[in-house]
């Protein structure tokens, strides 16, 4: 082989090799500005804009059509601006969802983004990986692989390493080297050059095939579009009705048609399909910067309703820094110092045996540990591996050593390797208390043992040899520090926190009560076996923590707590660990340790696998959960007084308010507001104080919708007074003026309020969220143009307002202030009796 082969690429060459062939990505497509402008332009929204601007035109009102014209530009501006932003976040989450791998670069293991992957890369395949090139195997270790999304073949192909050139091959081929891009190792682990990159790969090859077919709508997608259209038909229907009764009793026939079509606008709440999909994946983007990766979007609405936080411990809870701190052989302990050479004899045959046990090229930080205290690793490879089973926590490597014949060394939980050199019951209570002893420090501990045998007749299974105990090694692990804060912050959130881990009871017992875990009551594997399925669900109701669990018990737990009512997140890494990722509500994935299996089976993937990550990711979606109800309730709230004031003149004979220019003009406010203001808002100081929220809640209760529309009501009651008296004591067009500031001043009321959940306005207005008062800032600026610019006041119909006026119009503002806010703590009073009554009365 290649001096490459044995020691992989160094940084500086896989660097120049990136520059030369590109990054390891597939073909994507290419989004069209004239695409995104039609598909925005055929929005509903739009259509009645253009239609309302082709009849000024058509009238030789030119100033009014080009100043329409212009706003509609500003609103597709704007829509375009959040599609880019939304289209950002995602190709944001794009990159980092795309598959991983792990290299041998510079002399060591590297866990790299599959992008960054290079010819000539050393992959390091084990169970679970998806392969992120093509490449040729080098070495190889029972590897079988699914090629299925290449060939169609639903099963796997066994592979085996080549040392020679090999000729060309496609996929599909069983006892081959060839592995490729984007199928996964269902079995072993292997060494693999890679050979292409990206569209150089088989599969890039057909990626560029298929750059020209179209993407999916999803489903809330779909759903918001129906609901649009038929809000529309609506629309359209009472315009039609409204611009009929009021051209037949003005004879105005052209002012009523506009008139119609502004209802039309006023009924649309086209901020809706924004709002739904513009602050989850805005959202997905915050949660990967707080480390959490979102797979799929529905996963952050359940993030608010998770009961139970079902966490691993090793490198989750701990630091996943593992180092030995000590060895017990022949009845001595010793402690491990760092860089200390140990003494001859029994403990350094010890630490040579396990380091014999664990893979020659590790990534796993247990088995770096063991290297590092045993020194050098043999260069050769294992005759062969005998992997961990789930009857049997236990793993054995054979080394041929020539004509001394095959030294077997194995590693592995104390009771199984007991079980392995069949101690006798003496040295088994001598074991099990030390064992106890180290496990009680909040060590790991495993056992080690040897054997000999001839390198022929190797055994079928790895109880097959003749063991002889040498001794147990205690590997420690600390906590995350954050860790305690974190779980207390679960516990005042409602979320109960339930350890699930391999390791022996008393070690996980000692890490629960560092973190400050309840108890902790502990469940064992054996134990949990034993129980059906009702009595497990009252062992788990109260449990803290379950140990001695292998990755197929995991689901019989998030069955049972599932059936108990509760809401699942679990976490995981191991191909076994999939079904309960799948089955779990939040199924969450380990980022760095985790294998592409688990990450596939998740929703979220934890990118620095550190437990404090999943709790911001739980306030973060509470965060996004209440910010996308607040900007709704705020697009329900403001269509109440301006579909109001669009009806009403037409019902009472008055003039008309609100032309197509006007809603425009509000569209230009509320647009910003949903996108800017609301999704920018930071986390409720109360998040993660309350309870988790109940599952099928829907978006919007009927309690807050009660809100909303008395809060709309409010502003439409306050701006119709305001026209009325306008009406009587002014021209039509400085009265328009006074009602449509009303109108604006309204919304702006209602922006702060929205927001405004559960604390004052004055206090809104000092949160650290500035985007709403640069949204007021903005608008207010504007108006004043409109009003007092002489030839767009001309283009809005509007008379320039004077002191009185502007008295008249501050006051209503703070009027519709006054009045959403009262609402609000009115809202917020009952919210409290209701809880006080619940926590007075927990049987009702």
């Amino acid at each position: 082989m290649a001096n490459e082969d044995l020691h992989g690429l160094s940084s500086a060459q896989a660097r120049q090799r990136l520059e030369q062939d590109g990054p390891n990505s597939l073909p994507a497509p290419v989004r069209r500005l004239p695409q995104l402008l039609w598909r925005t332009a055929s929005e509903p929204m739009f259509l009645l804009l253009l239609c309302a601007a082709g009849l000024y035109l058509a009238l030789g009102d030119w100033l009014e059509g080009l100043v329409l014209l212009a706003m509609v530009g500003l609103t597709i501006g704007l829509t375009l601006f959040q599609e880019g932003k939304t289209e950002r976040a995602l190709q944001a989450l794009r990159d980092l969802s795309s598959p991983r791998a792990l290299v041998w670069r510079d002399g060591r293991a590297q866990r790299i983004a599959g992008s960054e992957l290079v010819r000539g890369d050393l992959l390091l395949l084990a169970e679970g990986d998806r392969v992120a090139a093509d490449a040729v195997l080098l070495r190889a270790n029972n590897l079988r692989v699914d090629e299925s999304l290449l060939t169609g073949e639903a099963w796997a192909v066994g592979k085996q390493a080549t040392l020679g050139e090999p000729g060309p091959a496609a996929p599909g081929g069983d006892g081959t080297p060839y592995l490729w891009s984007g199928t996964m190792v269902l079995e072993g682990d292997g060494v693999a050059r890679v050979t292409a990159t990206g569209a150089g790969t088989e599969l890039g090859k057909i990626g560029r095939s298929l750059q020209g077919i179209g993407a999916e709508l999803s489903p809330l997608q779909r759903e918001s579009g129906r609901m649009i259209r038929l809000l529309a038909l609506c629309g359209i229907a009472i315009s039609v009705l409204v611009g009929l009764l009021y051209g037949w009793r003005t004879g105005a026939w052209m002012p009523a048609i506009l008139a119609g079509i502004a209802l039309s606008m006023s009924l649309l709440p086209e901020e809706f399909p924004v709002i739904l999909t513009v602050f989850p994946a805005i959202g997905a983007w915050r949660l990967a910067r707080a480390q959490v990766l979102t797979r799929r979007l529905a996963a952050i609405e359940a993030l608010g309703a998770i009961t139970v936080l079902c966490t691993d411990k090793t490198g989750t809870l701990t630091q996943n820094r593992m180092r030995v701190g000590q060895l017990y052989a022949a009845g001595a302990l010793l402690q491990v110092a760092d860089g200390a050479p140990l003494p001859e004899g029994p403990l350094a045959e010890l630490a040579l045996f396990a380091a014999l046990a664990s893979k020659q090229r590790p990534s796993d930080p247990m088995e770096l540990a063991l290297h590092a205290v045993a020194g050098a690793a043999r260069q050769d490879s294992p005759l062969r591996e005998y992997p961990l089973a789930p009857t049997l926590r236990a793993m054995t490597l054979v080394w041929d050593d020539g004509a001394a014949g095959a030294t077997v060394a194995a590693k592995g939980a104390p009771e199984a390797i007991a079980a392995l050199c069949r101690l006798a019951p003496p040295a088994m209570a001598q074991l099990r208390a030390a064992a106890d002893q180290m496990a009680a420090q909040g060590l790991r501990v495993l056992a080690v043992a040897r054997a000999a045998h001839a390198p022929e007749a190797l055994p079928q299974a790895q109880d097959g040899f003749a063991y002889t105990w040498l001794g147990l090694v205690g590997l420690a692990d600390p906590l995350r520090a954050e860790v305690p804060e974190a779980i207390g912050q679960c516990h005042a959130a409602g979320i109960r926190v339930l350890m699930i881990t391999g390791d022996y009871p008393v070690t996980a017992a000692s890490i629960a009560r560092q973190a400050g875990l309840p108890g902790p009551t502990v469940l064992n594997g054996d134990t949990l076996d034993a129980l059906d399925d009702a009595a497990l669900r009252r062992e788990l109701a109260t449990a803290s923590v379950c140990a001695r669990i292998s990755p197929l018990q995991k689901l019989r737990i998030v069955e049972a707590l599932k059936a108990n009512g509760e809401v699942v997140a679990m976490t995981g890494d191991g191909v076994n660990d999939a079904p309960a990722l799948k089955a779990a509500h939040v199924g969450i994935a380990m980022g760095q340790r985790g294998t592409d299996v688990a990450r596939e089976a998740a929703a979220l993937v934890l990118l620095d696998d550190n437990f404090a990550s999943i709790v911001r990711g739980i306030r973060l979606g509470r965060r996004i959960f209440a910010n996308m109800r607040s900007a709704m309730c705020y697009v329900l709230a403001i269509h109440v007084p301006i579909a109001g004031m669009a009806l009403l003149p037409a019902l009472l004979g008055w003039p008309v308010l609100l032309y197509p220019m006007h809603i425009a003009f509000l569209e230009l406010i509320i647009d910003p507001a949903c996108s800017l203001a609301f999704e920018n808002e930071a986390s409720d100081a109360q998040a993660m104080r309350q309870p988790p929220r109940r599952v099928g809640a829907p978006l919007l209760a009927w309690p807050t919708v009660l809100r909303a529309l008395l809060q709309g009501a409010v502003a439409l009651s306050v701006a119709g007074l305001a026209y009325a008296w306008a009406q009587a004591a002014l021209p039509e067009p400085t009265a328009r003026a006074t009602g449509f500031a009303v109108l604006v001043l309204a919304n702006l009321a209602l922006i702060f309020t929205s927001l405004a959940r559960r604390r004052s306005v004055l206090a809104q207005l000092a949160a650290s969220n500035r985007a709403p008062l640069l949204v007021a800032g903005v608008a207010l600026a504007t108006l004043l143009l409109v009003l007092y610019l002489p030839p767009v006041a001309g283009a809005f119909q509007f008379g320039a307002l004077g002191l009185r006026e502007l008295g008249v119009v501050l006051g209503c503002g703070a009027l519709c202030l006054a009045g959403s806010e009262a609402i609000n703590r009115a809202a917020a009073l009952v919210q409290r009796q209701e809880a006080k009554g619940k926590y007075e009365h927990p049987q009702s």
